[in-house]
């Protein structure tokens, strides 16, 4: 993997996010256990001067335990190839099975108890800075809300991107 800068990124985001998914990652607080999810939402920009990601998860994901005790999260990229790795991810819990190993695939550290897969693609590695939960008082188009039928709010974590590695 070789490491890039936000501005090198080629890869179209929103294909990235949208049609190809992500898995978002998050240790516990020793940064020993982790757990993962796919993400079909998401985004990248500049907010407040910095290169930053936007992350999503409703809290009765696994995966929110993990986000809410570390302060840093990664999101891996497959491009398309993982598709049945990331479904598997996306639909089982890492509460009842070992669905990493189901997926077959392979964990790797890459530092300070953040993890990604050596099947990545390009890996995004992220600091939270903001989060807050997405409130029906403050949607101004009542559409979105089909995404909330049983008012499962997600909560959005605004994370600066810290390190981007890609394969070459």
């Amino acid at each position: 993997m070789r490491e890039i800068t936000p501005y090198e990124l080629r890869d179209n985001v929103f294909k990235m996010i949208d049609k190809d998914w992500m898995l978002v990652t998050a240790s516990d607080r020793e940064g020993k256990a982790f757990n993962t999810m796919t993400a079909s939402w998401g985004g990248m920009g500049i907010l407040w001067g910095k290169p930053v990601a936007f992350v999503f998860i409703r809290p009765q994901r696994y995966t929110y335990e993990f986000t809410e005790q570390s302060d840093r999260m990664t999101l891996s990229f497959f491009g398309g190839e993982q598709k049945n790795a990331l479904k598997i991810c996306g639909t089982k819990s890492g509460r009842d099975c070992d669905k990493i190993k189901e997926a077959g695939l392979t964990p790797v550290n890459v530092g300070e108890g953040l993890y990604s897969f050596e099947e990545a693609t390009a890996v995004v590695q992220c600091r939270k800075i903001y989060a807050d939960t997405v409130k029906k008082e403050n949607m101004l188009d009542m559409s979105i809300m089909k995404n909330y039928q049983n008012n499962d709010f997600h909560k959005l974590y605004v994370c600066e991107i810290e390190k981007i590695t890609v394969k070459e």
